[in-house]
């Protein structure tokens, strides 16, 4: 019978921070497909296993990850995507009948924005191309969306540019369908990245599929109601809201995947590879030579 994959991961692996210097020493033999950042390489291989919680959909050529200086910065990340996203899709949701998103507005400057901001540049210096795109962009997205709620700049609010008596005379709503074009193009981009998850794993993909409905179902939210259906505006606002809520815990759970590993968990977070993914058939392909060494 064929021997079973070994896993060997230590603290090093994950924080960058067992040597002076950071540099990460650990070693790993075999493949734990629960876990595919136990398995971090560090000969010549071109490319990491996908892994939600490295922010990475296993199409980018890493640096040599054994001697890199940086912990991983993914988890940072989108524990600030997630709770920002909460906080917000709790009020899309109307719950406790709380309808101003007022108190998303911190979170979105400080913790969704500036936060995420930072681990995507810290995603660019390890050389995670789709991390730093996703995490740098979205951190920007909450910088914008804190301004676009801060009575302050009155972007949106009464007296601003779309409560003009001239615009108001063209469309009483037009707030609304400008909110729109801007939760429409954020769905676009989204899009683009839910289709580089299509190889990873199903806890990845399925983070920004339910992130793209949620942006979707909030842009046309916004233009029922400047097409004066206010009814159905709030019902694919709270849509919207709910879409956004599973978009937050899959990445808290994407996130607890990064961080979780045998030196401070007494368990590892499965993520389930796609069976046309990289891994997947690599999965298959163990299972098929073990079933043959067995037989």
């Amino acid at each position: 019978m064929a021997d079973a994959p070994v896993v060997e991961k230590s603290v090093a692996e994950t924080t960058g921070t067992a040597h002076p210097n950071g540099t990460n020493t650990s070693h790993f033999r075999g493949y734990d497909p629960r876990h595919p950042r136990a398995n971090v390489h560090g000969d010549n291989g071109v490319l990491l296993p996908a892994f939600g919680g490295e922010f990475q959909p296993g199409l980018w050529q890493p640096v040599t990850v054994e001697h890199r200086k940086f912990a991983n910065p993914a988890p940072l990340g989108l524990c600030a995507f997630a709770l920002t996203t909460f906080v917000l899709s709790c009020i899309n949701m109307n719950a406790r009948n709380v309808t101003a998103p007022n108190v998303a507005v911190p979170l979105a400057f400080g913790y969704g924005g500036l936060v995420q901001l930072l681990a995507g540049m810290w995603e660019m210096a390890v050389g995670n191309t789709f991390g730093a795109t996703a995490l740098s962009s979205y951190g920007g997205f909450w910088i914008a969306y804190g301004i676009l709620l801060s009575p302050q700049w009155n972007i949106t609010g009464a007296g601003g540019p779309y409560q003009t008596d001239a615009n108001k005379a063209i469309d009483p709503h037009m707030t609304d369908s400008a909110i729109g074009f801007f939760l429409t193009g954020w769905f676009i981009f989204t899009t683009i990245l839910l289709l580089c998850t299509l190889r990873s794993t199903v806890m990845f993909f399925l983070l920004f599929f339910t992130l793209d409905l949620a942006f979707l179902m909030l842009a046309c939210g916004h233009y029922a109601q400047d097409n004066n259906t206010p009814v159905i505006g709030k019902s694919l606002t709270q849509a919207g809201g709910g879409f956004g809520m599973l978009a937050a815990f899959l990445a808290w759970y994407n996130a607890f995947a990064g961080i979780a590993d045998s030196s401070n968990s007494f368990f590892l977070i499965p993520v389930f590879h796609f069976p046309w993914s990289e891994k997947g058939r690599e999965e298959r392909l163990a299972a098929k030579v073990g079933s043959n060494t067995t037989a």
